[in-house]
Order: structure tokens, then sequence, then C-alpha cells
């Protein structure tokens, strides 16, 4: 078994947002590497491509001096990712009240199915806990450059708002 300390914080992250980033910066603390491990969905259509995602999250990283996060992507289940690459802990952002039954579900199948992968629940701090990438999306086709950079990186901020302009001009 590796001594390092390694988690794994799983999500689709479409776009990543402060919330999201701020989850990160706190469990890279906690954690040897933290892995960002962006899910591939077959079902889901998400705005940015899974690459534009991980370039996306690699950017915001690199910005706060994160030495210690990597980035990738997986398919199927978190926690058989999580045990394939010798991570004992998935991180979990959790939004208060809104996301909590479902998470508590989903801990419980992840212990019964891998006992040894623990679950470790993080909510982002105060201003940033009701921060969701529907959210983004919401006040991106609504609003303006200023309003989203409150709630995502710049480099989130400009892809976001021109992928809005894009769909604007194919309607």
């Amino acid at each position: 078994m590796s001594s390092v300390k390694l988690a794994v914080y799983p999500g689709t992250f479409d776009p990543i947002t402060l919330g999201h980033l701020n989850v990160i910066e706190r469990a890279s603390k906690l954690f040897d590497k933290l892995v960002v491990a962006v899910g591939v969905n077959p079902g889901k259509a998400p705005w940015f491509t899974t690459e534009e995602r991980c370039e996306m999250i690699r950017q915001s990283s690199a910005e706060r001096g994160l030495d210690n996060v990597e980035v990738t992507t997986y398919t199927g289940l978190t926690v058989q990712f999580a045990k394939q690459i010798g991570a004992r802990v998935i991180v979990r952002g959790v939004r208060p009240l809104t996301d909590i039954p479902a998470e508590l579900t989903m801990m419980m199948a992840n212990r019964r199915m891998e006992p040894d992968v623990e679950t470790l629940f993080l909510i982002a701090d105060g201003e940033l806990a009701h921060v969701s990438s529907s959210l983004i999306k919401e006040i991106a086709s609504a609003s303006g450059e200023e309003q989203l950079r409150a709630f995502v990186p710049r480099c989130v901020s400009d892809a976001v708002l021109k992928k809005v302009n894009e769909f604007a001009k194919n309607e």
C-alpha cells in the first residue's frame, strides 16, 4: 500500500466554479495528492468537452499554485476509479441541504462496494456554498461578465460567455 495520501475529487465540472475551487484548495491541503476526476457520462450533454473542462481546472488550479492537484478523466463508478488509482478517500463538495440526501445514499453504496474507500464531505465557504454549474449557466445566459466573475475564475467566465454567444448565433 502506498504511503502517499491520495484523494479523488470527482465531478462533471461543467464548468468549474469558485465553489469547486474552494473545495479543491482545501482538500489539496489535506492530502499529498488530489486527483480532480472529470467524469465522462455519455448520457449527459455538457456545454464543454471533457478536455475543455480539464483544461479550465488545470489552469484555475495552476493560477492558485496548487502543485499537488492532478486532473484526469474517468468513466464508470467513482468508487471503482478511486480504488483503481489507489485513492482511499473520495472528496465530495456538497451544498447545504440540497445535496445531502443523494450524497449520503451514494456514500453508503460506495462503502458497501469498497469498504476501504472513505467519503469526505466538504462544503464550500459560505459565500460560495450555493454556487453550482447550473447557476453559472443561468447567470451567463441572462446577465453579463461582471456578474459571472463573482462565481467563476476569469478563464472560465471567458469560456462561458464565448459559449453563450455561440449558442445565441445558432438560434
